[in-house]
């Protein structure tokens, strides 16, 4: 899969750390994050990732900042994404299964009670199930119009 990744000054070792273990796994990842001793506002990396991801060419997307929250509300105003922001496994699965998203989003403040690598892992291996998900994802859609 090719994954478009993008962070701000306070999740840079936690997008680092599912960045290699994206690359150990083998996909292709276009990193818009910053490094070490770099700054950045997680909106505009949010924002930039989001939009990028919307022109085509990639699966999926991976945001990180202090707590996710910022960069996930950012990505989610650029018109057609879902990015999702789970606690555990159960909801990083949900993310996918019953709301089709494209992006999820962790924070490097956080303290997860699974492995952010574990809950990436169960987000892109879910599978969407549609049926009344559906029916939901384009109520969700609708509003944006």
């Amino acid at each position: 899969m090719k994954i478009i990744m993008a962070n701000d000054h306070a999740a840079v070792e936690l997008k680092n750390e599912l960045k290699v273990w994206l690359l150990d796994q083998g996909h292709e990842v276009e990193d818009l994050g910053i490094g070490d001793g770099e700054k950045a506002d997680y909106p505009d990396k949010g924002e930039q990732a989001a939009r990028l991801f919307m022109k085509g060419g990639y699966d999926y997307g991976v945001l990180c900042c202090g707590t996710g929250i910022g960069i996930s509300i950012s990505a989610n105003k650029v018109k057609g994404i879902r990015c999702a922001l789970p606690q555990n496994i159960f909801a990083a699965e949900a993310a996918k299964e019953h709301n089709d998203c494209q992006f999820i989003a962790f924070g490097g403040r956080i303290e997860y009670p699974d492995k952010p690598t574990d809950m990436l892992n169960a987000f892109l291996s879910a599978k969407f199930v549609g049926d009344r998900h559906q029916r939901r994802v384009d109520k969700i859609m609708a509003i944006e119009n």
